[in-house]
């Protein structure tokens, strides 16, 4: 592959790099936790967009509880965005030909 080739395809990967993480921003994940009594749900580009929480978890006596609870959805909604952002790079990178990628 010549130089200006390369040149192209960098510049193409670049522009299409830019749409996926617009589309990314665009695309939602939902985890939840506690059999579906605390749910998060995400953008594609890691952002957290909303938390509800069922009324019956929330207790002044078990604030450790829903603590846990958030967060562990939190975390997977996160992982989740992440694995989606992941796939889609991957799927630009792959068409790139280039050894070694996708990382």
């Amino acid at each position: 592959m010549n130089i200006a080739k390369m040149m192209s395809a960098a510049a193409n990967a670049q522009k299409k790099m830019a749409q996926i993480q617009e589309d990314l921003a665009k695309r939602e994940v939902e985890a939840s936790s506690g059999g579906g009594k605390v749910t998060v749900k995400a953008s594609g580009a890691g952002d957290i967009l909303s938390i509800k929480i069922a009324p019956e978890v929330v207790s002044a006596d078990d604030v450790e509880l829903l603590e846990d609870l958030v967060l562990s959805a939190v975390r997977q909604a996160s992982n989740d965005a992440k694995k989606l952002a992941a796939d889609e790079m991957g799927k630009l990178t792959a068409g790139l030909g280039i050894p070694g990628l996708p990382f």
